[in-house]
């Protein structure tokens, strides 16, 4: 149970207090419970734009989605997201060390850059526009699913790219996950991510979705786009950053739920 209020407390600002000490390999472990919180999250969201959407317009609801999703992360993966954008922007000195260790300074760096604003912008306009986009979808009358997946699926993603990955500092919140999630952790994880579709599918069945295999057709290909994109994105940082850091998590997060809804575009 402490590993699940611990990825609770990781991954929102829900205010949960565990009692007693949590050893680094239950924090590390509370990953595999990472789309739980996720399918949590989805269900808050999914509500909110379906009684949204009984009074106002698509483009509204599109909006409130987003402002409930960045209050319930706190805005920390748009943190990562342009954090780590403001370090890939770097220029190169033709001395690899001395570059990732500049890149990982300007991670720490607590002022954010042009470069970091504009991803963030970016990411919530395509995220507005995206989701105006499926809200649209013809047949709308209960729990929209693909919202209800987006934070499943994108929180999963975070989770496949911790085994295998090196930490490229020696402090911080990733070097807790980094090096101590293993392909254990990710089959536990995938496991739960299908049996937590499953229950979403259940949730929302309705046109286009009443059909199972229309939304397995979606869900499948969506859920292998977003881990190919987020091992792209991890071969990136690794070389850039020398490993992961908890701020590259955070922007495989953001820019593999923008994937999942242009997949949702392209399928509905």
């Amino acid at each position: 149970m402490k590993r699940v209020l611990a990825a609770f407390q990781f991954l929102t600002i829900i205010p949960i207090r565990i009692t007693g000490e949590l050893p680094e390999r239950d924090i590390a472990a509370s990953s595999v419970f990472f789309p739980l919180v996720g399918f949590f999250q989805g269900a808050l969201l999914a509500v909110i734009s379906f009684i949204s959407l009984k009074l106002f317009s698509p483009s509204i609801t599109s909006v409130l989605v987003i402002a409930a999703y960045l209050l319930t992360n706190g805005g920390f993966h748009q943190d990562g997201l342009s954090d780590t954008f403001d370090a890939l922007s770097v220029k190169s000195t033709g001395d690899a060390g001395k570059d990732r260790q500049k890149r990982l300074a300007v991670m720490r760096d607590s002022t954010t850059g042009p470069i970091g604003i504009t991803a963030i912008a970016l990411t919530l306009l395509f995220k507005f526009i995206l989701l105006k986009e499926v809200l649209e979808t013809p047949g709308h009358i209960s729990l929209n699913p693909v919202i209800f997946l987006l934070p499943v699926i994108s929180t999963w993603s975070m989770t496949m790219m911790m085994p295998g990955a090196r930490s490229a500092r020696d402090d911080g919140l990733g070097k807790i996950f980094l090096g101590k999630v293993n392909a254990a952790h990710a089959c536990l994880a995938t496991i739960l991510l299908l049996l937590l579709s499953c229950l979403i599918y259940l949730a929302t069945g309705r046109p286009p979705y009443t059909n199972a295999a229309t939304f397995v057709f979606f869900f499948i290909p969506a859920a292998l786009a977003c881990l190919c994109a987020g091992y792209a994105l991890r071969r990136i940082c690794t070389y850039r950053f020398g490993g992961l850091t908890g701020d590259n998590l955070g922007m495989i997060r953001e820019i593999t739920e923008i994937l999942l809804l242009f997949a949702a575009v392209l399928s509905f």
